[in-house]
């Protein structure tokens, strides 16, 4: 392992002046802050399996020519609201990238299908970002599982557009449209799935179902075949490189970050008294909101909050509100649950450090933004022990991270940290100051380690990790 002295970074050139060790075309693919600390009790050391974690004082060199970048998304937009249709933590991670890449110099296309008659053809999300809508399928919401049908017209209409220094895909549909036009223009490819796909007979904590017939073979080919793989946690990695035989030399971990300025705490810190507790999420059994429904429901009365449950049903899952109002309804709590339906990042913000606790019960999360967003707010995080969210959480740190799915296991957790306003504080001051380590500029300046070492002076395709 190679180690410097931290500095802080927003763009390469400004960084370039700390780098100590080895030249440009050995730099490692795996760039995390040193002082990010996952847990990984359960997992022993990534590093064994993983090329080597450097801290982010290790940067790529200056003066190189600025890139076109084309960031894939074909299901979802990122132009979307988080928690509206399939608009998730996915969304969010690539718009925020994208901005802190366009920062840094870069120009930056994120290319999706239009979903509606009524887009524009292309929007300016901010200086150096264009979004661009391709004609792909009916111009409406479809089903998620129903877009492989889309891939190739999707990868026709992306064809027409660049040219592009490298194509960067997130999720399996983007990189099946994509995958082939990066090796018919001769530009590396670089794979983000943000979920993996497990066998419909396994329990939901192993992943996402398949959803469209070709996903689970398509992942396989796609971690094998793409130039790099960024995964956005040390969980995940460890899928692509188990699950799916991706090569660990070319697995690279980069963390998302948060935007500290709107994710913040109140001031004053909110009315003591019940309060709320909130999940936000899309509404869909993965995301375990019927568990945070029945934890609160077993929560003594006394200290009991209202749950407030943000987020928006996607096509695939008609009638699980409904059902999930049932299930309040059932227990006797039918009058303590709010749905708010999708927010504006505003608006999330404002609701999140209005919270007394924020509930993740995901079966699976390959991060878990909202629970590092929870804790840059500085309130207490409650989360399931599924995949990424084991690093998002520091259990016992910044929050709270359990293994039982049993409703009274949680409802005891919550009742804690409610009943003791001391751990609340403690967890909530930890929970901001871990958030701070991670923000947008370091986790753009993550890819870009991975890009320079595809493209450029000294790239290497075939051999991207240092031993």
């Amino acid at each position: 392992m190679i180690t410097t002295t931290t500095t802080t970074t927003t763009t390469e050139t400004d960084t370039a002046n700390a780098i100590v060790g080895p030249t440009f075309q050995n730099l490692p693919l795996v760039p995390i802050p040193t002082d990010y600390r996952p847990d990984r009790t359960e997992r022993g050391n990534p590093s064994q399996r993983t090329p080597n974690l450097l801290g982010y004082d290790l940067l790529v060199p200056h003066l190189l020519p600025p890139l076109h970048i084309a960031l894939v998304c074909l299901h979802t937009s990122p132009g979307a609201e988080p928690g509206s249709g399939d608009a998730g933590g996915m969304n969010v991670v690539v718009r925020e990238q994208a901005a802190a890449l366009a920062a840094a110099g870069h120009t930056v296309d994120i290319l999706t299908r239009r979903s509606s008659f009524e887009l524009a053809g292309t929007v300016q999300l901010t200086p150096g970002v264009t979004l661009r809508f391709l004609d792909a399928g009916p111009a409406e919401p479809v089903a998620k599982g129903d877009h492989e049908a889309f891939i190739e017209e999707f990868r026709l209409r992306m064809s027409t557009m660049g040219p592009y220094d490298i194509y960067h895909s997130h999720h399996w549909f983007s990189g099946m449209a994509a995958l082939p036009l990066a090796r018919l223009c001769g530009v590396p490819h670089v794979q983000s799935f943000h979920s993996i796909a497990a066998d419909a007979s396994t329990p939901l904590s192993a992943g996402e179902r398949p959803e469209s017939p070709g996903r689970m073979a398509g992942e396989v080919w796609l971690a094998h075949e793409s130039d790099a793989i960024v995964a956005i946690s040390a969980a995940e990695a460890e899928t692509v490189v188990q699950s799916l035989g991706g090569s660990p030399d070319r697995v690279a971990i980069v963390p998302p970050g948060v935007d500290g300025g709107l994710f913040r705490p109140t001031t004053p810190e909110p009315d003591a008294g019940r309060g709320y507790a909130i999940v936000a999420a899309r509404l869909q059994p993965l995301k375990g909101l019927d568990l945070a429904i029945e934890a609160i429901a077993a929560v003594p009365e006394a200290v009991r909050p209202e749950l407030v449950i943000a987020g928006d049903t996607s096509a695939d899952f008609d009638g699980y509100v409904d059902e999930l109002g049932s299930l309040a309804a059932r227990h006797g709590i039918e009058t303590g649950v709010r749905f708010v339906g999708p927010q504006s990042r505003v608006a999330l913000a404002a609701l999140l450090r209005g919270a007394r606790v924020v509930l993740i019960p995901s079966h699976s999360e390959t991060f878990g933004l909202v629970a590092l967003e929870g804790a840059a707010s500085g309130v207490p995080v409650v989360a399931a022990a599924s995949g990424g969210l084991r690093e998002a959480v520091l259990h016992g740190d910044t929050g709270v991270v359990l293994e039982s799915r049993d409703p009274a296991v949680w409802a005891g957790a919550i009742t804690t940290v409610l009943s003791n306003p001391g751990l609340a504080k403690r967890l909530s001051d930890a929970g901001r100051k871990h958030a701070e380590v991670l923000d947008w500029p370091r986790s753009a300046a993550g890819l870009l380690l991975v890009y320079r070492a595809l493209v450029g002076p000294g790239a290497d395709r075939q051999h991207l990790a240092i031993a």
